[in-house]
């Protein structure tokens, strides 16, 4: 079994110990809160395991699972990442090596929304893959930003037992829902707690510390079609080909919801290539 370390246990649905403001805009690509969440979870995980000397070999993180397009978790993990290495290096510690969980399947379905039997239903059709050979004499650190029902973590498990793993593991959370009288929609409360619909993702793409993800990207594309496209009339040029060339590296262009708002930005993008030939 895993060691688990979160750095915020919720089981108040009123006080989580935490902004719900701050943590909505961070799943939405706020990188200044993915900063300061990632620095207090190094910071965390070095008090309560590295300065005890629990941990001799050299530490490979892993972000949450992800096919293309990060999930807003990476965007945590590089700054947990930067603490980490940084106080390794000054005690004369090997720094951190990386790796990546892939994934196969994407869905349209908001996991925020579902219940344990229905979060595990969904992501038990998805299967997880690593480089195995790379982790061997290492101790590996799984990231994710929280935990709810722990479906995610059972399928990391589960991905552990089939590529036979024997290494030292540790699961870490920002945060994790420890009261099994909250529901786990909790989760979507703080999701949207700062957006409620698209234009109030403008501040945050416009803040000059963006970073695009998976919840974004899907949030944006299964918009209604009208307000999705004055939306996009205030947009730059470089986030509507970003946010293009994310939605394909995912698939999302076979996904039949998404289509309409994607052959919109398709249409504009050939318009404005045209107009500059």
């Amino acid at each position: 079994m895993p060691a688990t370390y979160s750095l915020h246990k919720i089981s108040n649905a009123d006080n989580f110990g935490f902004s719900p403001g701050d943590y909505s805009r961070f799943k939405y690509g706020d990188d200044a809160v993915a900063y300061n969440y990632g620095t207090a979870l190094a910071d965390g995980f070095i008090a309560q395991h590295l300065v005890r000397g629990d941990i001799s070999q050299q530490i490979v993180v892993i972000s949450s699972p992800y096919s293309f397009i990060p999930t807003a978790t990476f965007t945590l993990k590089n700054h947990f990442v930067a603490r980490l290495n940084r106080w390794l290096a000054a005690h004369g510690q090997p720094v951190v090596q990386e790796t990546k969980v892939h994934r196969t399947i994407t869905y349209k379905e908001d996991y925020g929304e579902l219940n344990a039997e229905e979060r595990l239903r969904l992501i038990g059709n998805d299967s997880f893959h690593i480089d195995k050979a790379f982790l061997t004499n290492k101790t590996l650190v799984f990231l994710d930003d929280i935990k709810i029902t722990g479906s995610h973590e059972r399928m990391i498990m589960k991905m552990v037992g089939e590529y036979n793993l024997q290494n030292e593991i540790y699961m870490l959370y920002f945060a994790e829902l420890v009261s099994g009288s909250i529901h786990p929609k909790i989760e979507n409360f703080l999701n949207y707690y700062s957006v409620e619909t698209i234009f109030d993702l403008d501040t945050i793409i416009k803040s000059g510390r963006f970073c695009i993800n998976t919840r974004i990207v899907k949030f944006i594309l299964n918009y209604k079609h009208d307000s999705f496209c004055i939306f996009l009339q205030g947009q730059t040029d470089e986030f509507i080909n970003n946010l293009y060339d994310m939605a394909l590296g995912n698939g999302y262009h076979t996904m039949e919801c998404y289509q309409p708002n994607l052959n919109h930005i398709r249409n504009l993008l050939f318009t404005y290539n045209k107009n500059l030939v």
